[in-house]
């Protein structure tokens, strides 16, 4: 199917609308079907897409029936294994499968699993042995033999009989649609993860406030992959490494023989000062940072989270009860961006002046942004300080190294003082940039 094919049909689904089914089918076929023999193929598909409501209920075979015809089919039917009595009883009043038994026995044949049309008439054979339709159809002819002498004339018993033999085979019919529909279903579940799956591989600043939305559960997805291998590693280290120095020292007395193991203190969690960019160019990176962060609290002593554009905003106690997504909207009604320049020397400055206690040998900086600077001083001598003061601090920003040393970045400047820069311009590499945080701890 062409492009432009696929745009007649958009086209022609917005003009005829989806509430009319009829409608809705003559649109599909008339702008996707170019060739005779692929009508059969659309007809075929169609309900397996877009439901199966072309299948004709059912009949109510025993509303027609006499009391003497009810009490003799009842009869006969006590004779049958329980299964059998109770498959036919349904057929005789119409009853449609029910979705949780279909489900059951879907769970028995690979259906469940199942991403591939080619498998259809394969697993519909499995999914109509699974419900024994061969021994009811086997039932169905015992009955028919079984109803002679029982009060009911030759004629009336093979009228019952052939409806009975036309409401199996519209329960086949809706097994093998119900078989095509499933898998339809799984392809549809598989592309949508791969499609999930591709936009954490995406350029941040590509994405749009859906494609955002969407990335929500992958944020948390990651987040929990993260905090597993994190937690993984403090529980290693709980009872601390062997400190080898200490060991010798201890053991001189001994002979130099390590009969008492000195361990160096165990791992602490980190302590986080996080400074976010939130200016137009910034902000998505913000955003999954934050988000990212905030999944894995568990993991870190403490966060301490600020956004800037031209000057500092502290947001860590917005984030109760939010979202990383409404925090940077609720800050950005503070400064909204696009009124002036982004001034990390200024926003620099601000968190010595202000907030230079919530910084210590175990705490470690992190600045997502991407060093633009709009030749505003670049404060390096206030950036110079907070590094000796802290643990390391660690720049992730999305843009090349090529780019670092043109226009108004003072990147180079940063990454020169920077214990860890790192490049990340989609979530998967925002997602490493954090490990690698966690790893260095």
């Amino acid at each position: 199917m062409s492009i432009a094919e696929s745009a007649d049909a958009i086209c022609a689904v917005e003009r005829l609308g989806v509430k009319n089914r009829t409608n809705f089918r003559l649109g599909l076929r008339s702008t996707l079907i170019k060739d005779q023999k692929d009508l059969q193929i659309f007809e075929e598909l169609f309900p397996i897409f877009f439901g199966s409501s072309g299948i004709s209920p059912l009949f109510d075979i025993q509303a027609e029936f006499s009391p003497d015809e009810a009490a003799a089919i009842g009869k006969v039917l006590q004779t049958f294994q329980v299964q059998e009595r109770n498959f036919i009883e349904r057929l005789l009043r119409g009853d449609a499968l029910s979705q949780d038994e279909l489900a059951r026995k879907s769970k028995f044949t690979g259906l469940s699993q199942a991403d591939d049309l080619r498998y259809r008439e394969w697993l519909a054979k499995r999914l109509t042995k699974a419900m024994k339709i061969n021994n009811i159809r086997e039932a169905i002819t015992r009955l028919s033999v079984l109803l002679y002498g029982k009060g009911i004339t030759p004629q009336r018993s093979n009228e019952i009989i052939d409806l009975l033999e036309l409401n199996l085979a519209a329960v086949e019919t809706y097994l093998d649609r119900y078989v095509g529909h499933r898998i339809a279903q799984n392809i549809t579940r598989v592309r949508e993860i791969a499609s999930s799956d591709a936009l954490i591989y995406k350029s941040i600043n590509s994405l749009t406030d859906n494609e955002l939305v969407k990335l929500d559960d992958d944020v948390k997805r990651l987040a929990n992959a993260l905090r597993s291998k994190a937690a993984l590693r403090f529980r290693r280290a709980k009872s601390g490494r062997l400190d080898v120095k200490a060991t010798i020292r201890a053991n001189l007395i001994y002979g130099m023989v390590p009969i008492k193991l000195k361990l160096r203190a165990k791992t602490l969690k980190p302590k986080l000062v996080v400074l976010c960019d939130v200016s137009t160019s910034m902000r998505n990176y913000s955003e999954l940072m934050l988000s990212l962060l905030y999944c894995l609290q568990d993991q870190i002593s403490r966060t301490h989270a600020f956004a800037f554009i031209d000057h500092l905003e502290y947001i860590t106690p917005d984030f109760v009860g939010l979202g990383a997504h409404e925090v940077v909207r609720k800050v950005l009604q503070k400064m909204p961006s696009g009124y002036y320049s982004t001034d990390l020397g200024s926003s620099l400055q601000n968190l010595y002046d202000d907030y230079l206690d919530m910084i210590d040998r175990r705490t470690t900086i992190i600045v997502v942004g991407d060093g633009r600077n709009n030749y505003n001083d670049p404060r390096t001598d206030v950036f110079k300080f907070l590094t000796r003061r802290s643990r390391q601090t660690m720049w992730i920003t999305p843009e090349n190294p090529n780019l670092w040393r043109t226009g108004d970045s003072d990147m180079q400047l940063y990454a020169a003082i920077s214990s860890v820069v790192l490049q990340a311009g989609t979530l998967a590499e925002l997602s490493a940039a954090v490990d690698n945080f966690l790893i260095n701890q």
